[in-house]
């Protein structure tokens, strides 16, 4: 009976699961790279004679920056044979870091053409410059310049800014498709080398790509959702400040995913509003086609999740992440969450249970007080079902409190770890970033491999 159970569990399991799909880190990066010298090379066989270094430097940088530029709206599209194998987190914090690279290149583009005339009269570079920026040959291009400027510094002063996350939103891709329209248009106009066919042709078609991939975000993507609507079941109070929200698909089987992904969710709202937020699914692929949300108040959309109707609308875009261990090899897994960061750790062990995992399995959870500490009933139900050890830490914790008391600090958790001594074990890490930093920096320090160690960002400097 033991043997059907488990080939009927695995059965729906198999129907359930969705893995994440996506080239290889390796093969994305090659083809990045060679993408951005492309037109640097192209230039370089229409044989024209050097120029001075200062306008060959500025004509490389400036072609580099543009490509990168218009591959950003390829990183923000939610493409998962991108971010499939690397992780959405990653993908978005290259799109992060490479806006810095992008605005460095683009700033000095038309600065480098003043530098030859610094000397012996640096007024002379000053009036080359004003002549460049007031020129009306060049308004394309300087609208772009300007643009890419507020489109950096509005990004990293998102948080400060006084406008709701929908609008910043909305204004970011309006930004950058006037970016990408004005700076196509003043490559083609001026561009030394953007005169010839190939180049020329190579700057519209990544334009028209840049387009679509909007197109994609904004249009297809919600065409496609209004096809496949949800509505909320269940609307529950979990724990200190925290909701369980469970949609269900109104026809079909609903969204296949692998326990420990997330989705951006859409409730009460048209499919092109762009009121949708990310949160990691706590209910286990098993459990379809119900699928649930832990999620926390925390901020002017979440603070009202408990008023969440049943019956109200909902929307799915996913399933996204790699914070998985389905397809892992691992003789153990460590769990280490802290406050919220538990919910998808959640969807794993439910669904570990539902597939008798026989490898030992260790949780680490913390938060401030006992009553924040989510599904206590349920995890202690799971101790008799899998192999798990669990430590529960507060640091406030009530009297009479038997747990550890602190924080996720290195001495706690080596303490926690002592038992462990195997390589070949995974560590699975949730929670706010400055807490994954010090737990990764603790798991490494204790000889961890970096690749054993599975984790997802969404909060950034």
């Amino acid at each position: 009976m033991r043997d059907r159970a488990s080939a009927e569990t695995n059965a729906t399991n198999a129907g359930a699961t969705r893995l994440p799909a996506g080239l290889p880190p390796l093969i994305l990066f090659t083809f990045y790279g060679l993408l951005c010298l492309l037109p640097v090379a192209l230039a370089a066989l229409q044989g024209h004679p050097a120029r001075n270094i200062f306008r060959e430097l500025s004509s490389g940088l400036v072609m580099v920056g543009y490509v990168m530029t218009l591959l950003q709206f390829v990183l923000s599209g939610r493409f998962e044979w991108i971010s499939g194998r690397i992780g959405i987190d990653r993908t978005m914090r290259f799109h992060q870091v490479t806006s810095w690279a992008i605005l460095s290149f683009i700033l000095v583009h038309p600065l480098l053409y003043a530098v030859p005339r610094l000397f012996p009269d640096p007024m002379d570079a000053v009036n080359a410059l004003h002549r460049m920026f007031s020129s009306p040959n060049l308004r394309s291009g300087v609208i772009a310049w300007y643009l890419m400027i507020l489109l950096v510094l509005l990004a990293v002063f998102r948080d400060r800014l006084p406008v709701r996350y929908e609008y910043w939103r909305l204004s970011h891709g309006l930004f950058a498709v006037a970016i990408a329209v004005s700076g196509t248009a003043h490559t083609l106009a001026v561009g030394t080398y953007s005169a010839d066919r190939w180049l020329a042709g190579f700057w519209i078609v990544a334009t028209i790509v840049a387009v679509l991939a909007m197109l994609h975000i904004y249009v297809l993507k919600p065409l496609s959702q209004r096809n496949e609507p949800y509505r909320v079941v269940s609307n529950s109070k979990v724990a200190d400040r925290m909701w369980e929200v469970a949609v269900e698909p109104v026809r079909g089987p609903g969204m296949g995913f692998a326990a420990g992904q997330f989705a951006w969710l859409n409730l009460g709202h048209s499919t092109f509003s762009l009121t949708e937020h990310p949160f990691s699914i706590s209910s286990a692929p098993v459990e379809r086609p119900r699928i649930a949300f832990t999620i926390k108040e925390s901020g002017d959309f979440t603070n009202r999740i408990g008023a969440i109707e049943i019956g109200t609308p909902a929307y799915l875009d996913g399933p996204h992440g790699n914070f998985i261990l389905s397809g892992r090899e691992a003789t153990g897994a460590v769990f280490i969450a802290g406050g919220v960061g538990f919910a998808p750790i959640m969807s794993i062990l439910r669904q570990l249970k539902a597939e008798r995992y026989p490898h030992p399995l260790r949780l680490i959870y913390g938060n401030r007080v006992a009553t924040q500490i989510l599904y206590l009933e349920e995890i202690e139900a799971l101790k008799q079902a899998l192999d798990l050890k669990v430590y529960y830490v507060l640091s406030e914790p009530p009297s009479g409190w038997t747990g550890s008391v602190g924080e996720l600090s290195p001495g706690l958790l080596n303490d926690c770890l002592d038992s462990i001594g195997a390589d070949d074990w995974l560590y699975f890490v949730c929670g706010p970033a400055p807490m994954i930093n010090s737990v990764e920096r603790t798991l490494m320090d204790r000889g961890v491999q970096r690749s054993r160690i599975v984790s997802e960002r969404f909060k950034y400097d």
